[in-house]
């Protein structure tokens, strides 16, 4: 703004245009690779990167596709941005270490640990992936999607409209609450975030649900990057049945009841895993990951 004020508009790069679109992401990479089927841009706040998997997903079951790249990125560490949610009270603050800020439900949580990156996730049909000999990691078996409509920044503080996007999953997929084996959640580290969806999880699973944890505690949060990241994670943790413990959680509010994973990762055989990912605007979306129904796996050293 400064250098147009100063030299006119001839001091505006050509080149904002293409930096500032949306879906000039995914316009480089089908350059790059010469991918030159369907594409498009998802804007679902910090559900977006679930979201677009959502939607490969939905392109692959309608028949339209046979292989879908999706993800997502998000760069938000720059001040202004920083600064808008340190001013709406949504950061972590007043932590001497930086590694033990980002606690979701821990006691002493105080908000979420900015961050940024990108994630990208290769979807195919079975059929698809058996004929050219690939190993799968898990199959995303299902999902949900709802919408809070009910504040812009804040979820419904009975979960109830993430309870309801994890029972849409649940359904898509085909299967019921006891057959989850770990939900990676979404897990911010807000004090009325993370109330919310533990409230939905109980609504859901009841008060001995599956294994909880939250992979932010380590990442920090990297809105709309999140879910490709954690439905990852999900998909590690159904191949390889290592469930990933949240950081930090030394104290686990009272508020917040239920069967984390702290401490150490735990080893468990399991079949079907769910991830969050709630986003501004109150978007919610569940996905389901399950176990690989290609040829070959990418279990435990298989393939």
């Amino acid at each position: 703004m400064l250098a147009r004020g100063d030299r006119g508009r001839t001091a505006v790069s050509p080149y904002l245009l293409t930096g500032i679109l949306p879906n000039m992401a995914g316009a480089r990479i089908a350059i790059t690779h010469g991918i030159r089927g369907y594409s498009s841009c998802v804007g679902t706040a910090c559900a977006s990167g679930a979201m677009a998997i959502a939607d490969g997903l939905r392109l692959i079951r309608s028949g339209d596709l046979d292989v879908v790249v999706c993800g997502a990125s998000e760069s938000p560490l720059f001040p202004t941005f920083a600064d808008t949610f340190g001013n709406a009270r949504a950061l972590a603050r007043r932590w001497d270490d930086p590694t033990a800020a980002s606690r979701p439900f821990d006691t002493r949580r105080n908000g979420f640990v900015l961050a940024e990156g990108a994630g990208m996730l290769v979807l195919e049909r079975v059929e698809h992936a058996n004929a050219r000999g690939a190993a799968g990691y898990a199959d995303v078996a299902g999902w949900g999607a709802t919408t809070d409509a009910h504040h812009l920044t804040t979820p419904r503080p009975d979960g109830a409209g993430a309870a309801e996007c994890m029972r849409k999953a649940l359904v898509s997929a085909g299967i019921g609450p006891a057959e989850i084996g770990y939900v990676n959640a979404h897990g911010t580290a807000t004090k009325l975030g993370d109330v919310a969806e533990t409230a939905a999880l109980a609504t859901v699973f009841g008060a001995d649900g599956p294994p909880v944890s939250s992979i932010k505690a380590l990442t920090g949060h990297m809105l709309g990057t999140s879910g490709v990241v954690e439905a990852a994670a999900s998909a590690l943790a159904v191949a390889r049945g290592v469930l990933p413990a949240t950081a930090n959680l030394d104290e686990v509010d009272p508020a917040c009841p239920g069967s984390h994973i702290r401490g150490t990762s735990m080893e468990t055989t399991i079949e079907h895993a769910l991830s969050n990912s709630f986003g501004f605007g109150g978007q919610n979306l569940t996905l389901v990951l399950s176990g690989a129904s290609t040829e070959k796996k990418k279990r435990n050293g298989e393939g």
